[in-house]
């Protein structure tokens, strides 16, 4: 049934995130210090930019020789050569290259702009690249809060992603754990009692989405916990929410 109540309540006190840090622990030393009650079924929404630091995903520039394709894109698009470096390198496949922007898919199957390479929130001369494995990333987390915690929760990667046919952006989740991805609704009955056939609602990315409204990109508060919302609490992953390219039409 569907949620008749929602809270999202934003983590404050959250650390500047440094390779190497214990983020699990983090977030429940800044959940217990804001005096913040977690309960059985609390689901934890983390930004994509803290997990990649605390797992050393950040790349210097100072570091990286463009290709002579970077070069020439770069110079035609006034972009940095070593951050399209980087992008090409997380490309498993280039989808567009037009008018200065690069879709791509990443090895994760992700479709998105600059294959998650990102130079916000980092240091200067730095960009971040996406989790190796959002999914474990988030099992990790959910592991230490449970423990922390002695409640079963849910954990949620989140990260910024662009859509084809609307303007604005949105966030969707990149892993998970604790908590399946999609609702089906096939099989179950609408309000005038016609079958539904094909509704499945990706209700991991609805709750990323949800949670960057409190979270936002320049507040400096990368962890929120959504508390009411009814879900089944079997393991999900996020190849569960990607396309397969059998059934996408717009490959």
């Amino acid at each position: 049934m569907p949620s008749t109540e929602l809270r999202i309540l934003a983590i404050p006190g959250i650390p500047e995130i440094t390779s190497g840090s214990d983020l699990g622990t983090t977030i429940a030393q800044s959940v217990r210090q804001a005096n913040l009650k977690i309960e059985e079924g609390d689901i934890f929404v983390v930004a994509q930019k803290v997990v990649s630091k605390a797992e050393g995903q950040i790349v210097p520039l100072d570091a990286v020789e463009p290709s002579s394709m970077a070069r020439r894109w770069a110079a035609a698009h006034d972009k940095d050569a070593r951050v399209i470096e980087v992008v090409l390198s997380e490309s498993q496949r280039l989808v567009r290259m037009e008018r200065g922007l690069i879709i791509a898919e990443t090895s994760h199957g992700f479709v998105c702009a600059n294959a998650g390479v990102d130079t916000s929130n980092t240091a200067r001369d730095q960009v971040s690249l996406l989790p190796k494995d959002s999914d474990e990333s988030a099992a990790q987390i959910l592991r230490t809060l449970e423990e922390e915690f002695e409640v079963e929760l849910a954990v949620i990667v989140s990260d910024t992603f662009g859509r084809p046919w609307r303007e604005g952006q949105v966030n969707v989740a990149l892993g998970m754990a604790g908590i399946a991805p999609l609702l089906d609704y096939r099989g179950h009955s609408d309000s005038f009692g016609r079958e539904l056939e094909v509704t499945i609602i990706a209700v991991a990315d609805e709750l990323a989405s949800a949670a960057e409204l409190v979270t936002g990109k320049t507040t400096q508060v990368p962890v929120v916990v959504i508390k009411g919302f009814s879900y089944s609490p079997e393991d999900g992953d996020s190849h569960q929410i990607v396309r397969p390219p059998d059934k996408d039409l717009f490959r």
